[in-house]
Order: structure tokens, then sequence, then C-alpha cells
């Protein structure tokens, strides 16, 4: 284990542009992009995911990122994997001696990495899950109940079948657990700051922008280029909502407007989690409109190990109501 890992850490709800500070940040402080975000791993899923390659080519130079375009969509990236890659990139940020700049709004990610996860389990046996596929979930249920009773009584869900086949193969599996992580993270977190009715607009904007600058066709093509509509459903927001356009299910009125209210869902599990991780006691400096100077002072502060003023702002303190 190395020493401690001075990480800044700019997160927030999703539009709320976390990827501009980020560079600007990275800029000033020979920093290097860490991408958070389930989804932008994947090549192809450009515009749906809000990659903005362009972002990083900042006022002359490129910015260097990590943790984009590295797998295809087709291949089923998870979690142990997420980590151990970027364990890695840090690492090697920290040999170039720069500074790590994590950024994204994927709120179980971020808990990975700063709690330091070790996951459970083995990875998933795909081979296994496709040998089950064909069993029904009463039959699945009783199998695990039969032969992993205590595996059994863990599983909240017993209806959703694809927890049952994971639950089977960590029973199956030879117990193990992810190797210690090789870097401790001393993190600042940043979080973009919008009022709720803000966030709800910029989402509305950047949904509609989206849509013109060619999301629809992004679809396609990856549908074109052999991604399934079934693994394209699994994305979830944009490549769910639009495949389902996209395969007439839906008019393109009534999938914007259904994506438009599943985003602002997902806005409002984001703040849940962030609310989570105050309560936790994870402090979490909420910068409004995500200001560059007030970000600046703190890393400055931050960096030059001087004291962190008080958050000015803290989401679990903040009552939105019924709204």
């Amino acid at each position: 284990m190395v020493d401690c890992t001075k990480t800044v850490i700019v997160t927030g709800p999703t539009a709320t542009g976390k990827t501009a500070l980020a560079i600007k940040l990275a800029d000033k402080y020979d920093g290097e992009i860490v991408s958070i975000d389930s989804r932008q791993v994947y090549r192809g899923m450009d515009i749906g995911t809000g990659k903005d390659l362009d972002e990083y080519n900042f006022q002359g130079k490129r910015i260097p990122y990590h943790m984009l375009d590295i797998v295809e969509p087709e291949y089923p990236y998870n979690l142990m994997e997420f980590c151990r890659d970027t364990w890695q990139a840090i690492e090697g940020i920290n040999v170039s001696k720069r500074l790590p700049i994590l950024c994204g709004g994927t709120a179980l990610y971020l808990d990975a990495l700063i709690s330091g996860y070790e996951l459970p389990g083995a990875e998933p046996d795909f081979e296994r899950r496709e040998k089950l596929k064909s069993k029904t979930v009463d039959e699945l249920g009783q199998l695990l109940q039969t032969e992993f009773p205590e595996a059994y009584d863990k599983l909240k869900d017993k209806t959703n079948k694809t927890r049952l086949l994971r639950a089977l193969e960590r029973a199956e599996a030879p117990q193990r657990k992810l190797t210690t992580p090789p870097v401790k993270l001393q993190p600042l977190l940043l979080g973009v700051y919008f009022p709720r009715k803000e966030v709800h607009k910029r989402i509305e904007l950047r949904l509609d922008g989206r849509l013109d600058a060619g999301m629809i066709e992004e679809v396609q093509h990856l549908h074109d280029n052999g991604v399934s509509w079934k693994r394209l459903d699994f994305f979830g927001l944009e490549y769910r909502y639009i495949s389902e356009y996209l395969q007439g299910k839906c008019s393109r009125d009534e999938m914007r407007d259904k994506l438009l209210i599943k985003i602002r869902q997902f806005a409002k599990r984001q703040d849940i989690w962030f609310r989570k991780l105050e309560r936790e006691g994870w402090v979490i400096h909420w910068v409004p409109e995500g200001d560059f100077k007030q970000a600046a002072k703190l890393v400055d502060a931050f960096m030059n190990n001087a004291p962190l003023p008080s958050p000015e702002i803290q989401l679990k303190d903040i009552d939105y109501g019924r709204k």
C-alpha cells in the first residue's frame, strides 16, 4: 500500500458541468483526469454519455484523461474491473508526479473508490449463466434455497432472475476478495451545485441539444454494428428509450418526454446518494454553479495542507419537500 494519495474529485448531479470544471483544474494544477462514469468506459457511446472529448483540448493543449473508451459496448465490464483499472491509472499519474482528478457522477463507483471496497465473490460466470437462463425464477429460487440456503435467506429480492443467477454464481464460486487497493486516496470532494429547479432546466436543454446533435443516430449506429437492443436497454436512460423509439414502440415526442422524466429521476437518485455520503461523514464542498475561482481556493488549501473551511452548502440540510 502506498501512502495516502492526494486526489481531487469533481462530482455532482448530471448536467451540472463537472467535466468543464475538472478540465480547468487539471490545467491549473498539472493534473490528469480519471473518469468515474459507468458508461463512458464504452467505445462509441459518446453523445449519450456526454463524453465531450473536444473539451479536453483546453487553451491549446490536450488534457490527459483515463477510463474513457477502454472497452467495447458488448463487453460486460464490472465494478471490480473498474476499481482495478482506476487504481492502476491513479498509480500511473502518481509516478508522473501529477495530480489525479477524478470526475463523474456514478455514485456507486465513487463510493467504491473513496471507501476502498474489497469486493467479495468471483467475477460473473457468463457461461454458467447461459446454462441457467432457461430456468424459471421459481426453479432458480428452489435451486439456490436447496443448495445454498444461507445465500437464499440473505437475498432480499427473490423474484429478480438476474440477482438469483448472480447469487448462485457467488455461492458456487470459490470465495475470494479483490486485492487490497494499491492506492489509498486522500480526497478533496468538490460537488458542482445548482438548485434542483436549475438542474431540471439544464437537463432539458442538454437533452434537446443531444437529440439535435445526433444521439438517435448514435444509438442506431451501435445497433447496426452488433449491439443488441437488449444490451442497449441494459445501459438505461438515453440508450434504452431511444432504442424503444427506433423499434417503433413509441413516437419521438413520447421518447423525448419519457427520457426527460427518467433523467430528472436519475438526478434525484444521485442527490439521495450524495446526502448519504454526507451523513456517513464524507465532507463534500459544494461549489455553486461550478465556480472555478472558489474551487481553486479549496484546491490551493488542500494541496498546501492548510485547513479547509466548513462546507457552505450541505445537501442533507436542504429540504425539497415533494418537489
